[in-house]
């Protein structure tokens, strides 16, 4: 599994809990409908107005070229259209995890 991590900003005036609202309730919908992803989920990082970025996202895909795939799909276009109206992107990083990693498998 590959891993994807956006930075993100909001864009002056945007209500942080009108973006979290969209998060939850169509962002996270919409991504399990794509098949490339795993896992995915947003943290807020910064409330703070002036912040070099508000959030950040954790994408876990099935391998790259998928997600590539994925991303032409309607689905994802409508996401980005309502992505980009409220924030922007500012870094990205991407990697391949290292051995299996840890996890307790309980509920957070």
């Amino acid at each position: 599994m590959e891993y994807i991590v956006h930075r993100i900003k909001l864009r002056p005036g945007v209500d942080p809990q009108r973006f979290e609202s969209w998060v939850r309730d169509v962002d996270y919908a919409t991504c399990a409908v794509l098949p490339s992803v795993v896992t995915f989920s947003v943290q807020r990082a910064s409330t703070d107005p002036e912040a070099p970025f508000h959030y950040f996202e954790i994408i876990g895909v099935r391998d790259r070229d998928a997600f590539a795939r994925d991303m032409k799909l309607d689905a994802f276009h409508g996401l980005e259209e309502v992505f980009g109206t409220m924030a922007v992107v500012v870094d990205e990083i991407a990697g391949t995890r290292v051995g299996p990693g840890y996890s307790q498998r309980s509920s957070w």
